[in-house]
């Protein structure tokens, strides 16, 4: 027996369910006048766009897929309902008007986490990072490193050649760790980031290596005003050079300072 769309559609469901992936339902659940599809039809929609189902094609259909990633950005939206005429929202020749139903399901956790470099040091801080209540992102442009790393419905693993041109896909909140082979692979992800406004950006490295990266991020034009959620380097002051302490003092500083922000937000702190 052939399965219908609706078992389909399910399905699909709960795939992105399985890997943790925050989506948003868009149902037609009214059509009036001349509509590109029937009452009823839906489609779904993640943060990189149409995964299954149509709600008519065209114009509405890519301006309802904008809406739901708006939708998904803003951690605070839940569902959003509203009533679109098509020649005069959408610019489409008929003159229907439609009502669509965005539902959004999060999956993922609050806290994102994006680990540039899986060397030594991320595949010890990995493993400790998926302990915790956070969906972690590693990135790295070597897929030998990257297939190290344990296969878990929190980690995603990203291979990016050159990596920074990941950055456009971090979600805002996100805080962004980077400890890849050095200064040379560093550098243009930190430059990226920095642009981005993220709660919190770290780096890996000695002393030294902080006053040359703080030099070259003055001289691309940046402020300290851009650099106060910049931690390099990275980690709190306790423990040795060894990748596994490293990685423990690099959890020890995200969570010292994901409870501060928290607490910032929550009105406890002035």
């Amino acid at each position: 027996m052939n399965k219908s769309s609706f078992e389909f559609y399910l399905e699909k469901i709960q795939d992105l369910k399985k890997t943790n992936q925050d989506f948003c339902t868009i149902t037609l659940v009214h059509a009036q006048g001349s509509s590109p599809q029937e009452q009823g039809a839906r489609c779904v929609v993640t943060e990189k766009g149409l995964q299954f189902g149509t709600i008519g094609g065209g114009k509405l259909e890519v301006r309802a897929i904008h809406q739901a990633q708006e939708l998904l950005k803003d951690r605070a939206q839940q569902n959003y309902f509203t009533q679109w005429n098509l020649q005069k929202d959408i610019g489409m020749t008929c003159g229907g008007q439609v009502s669509l139903y965005f539902e959004i399901h999060r999956c993922k956790p609050h806290w994102q986490i994006v680990v540039f470099g899986a060397g030594h040091v991320g595949q010890e801080l990995i493993p400790l990072l998926l302990k915790l209540d956070c969906h972690v992102t590693c990135v790295d442009s070597r897929s030998e490193w990257l297939s190290k790393l344990p296969d878990h419905p929190q980690l995603e693993k990203k291979q990016a050649i050159p990596m920074e041109t990941y950055v456009s896909e971090i979600p805002d909140q996100a805080f962004v760790v980077s400890i890849t082979m050095g200064h040379g692979t560093d550098l243009p992800i930190l430059l990226q980031a920095l642009k981005r406004n993220f709660p919190y950006v770290g780096c890996m490295g000695s002393d030294v290596k902080a006053k040359r990266i703080q030099k070259d991020l003055s001289d691309h034009g940046f402020e300290l005003s851009q650099l106060q959620n910049f931690h390099c380097p990275i980690g709190l002051p306790f423990g040795n050079n060894t990748p596994i302490e490293i990685a423990f003092s690099i959890v020890g500083e995200l969570l010292t300072l994901r409870d501060q922000q928290k607490s910032t937000r929550d009105g406890l702190c002035p």
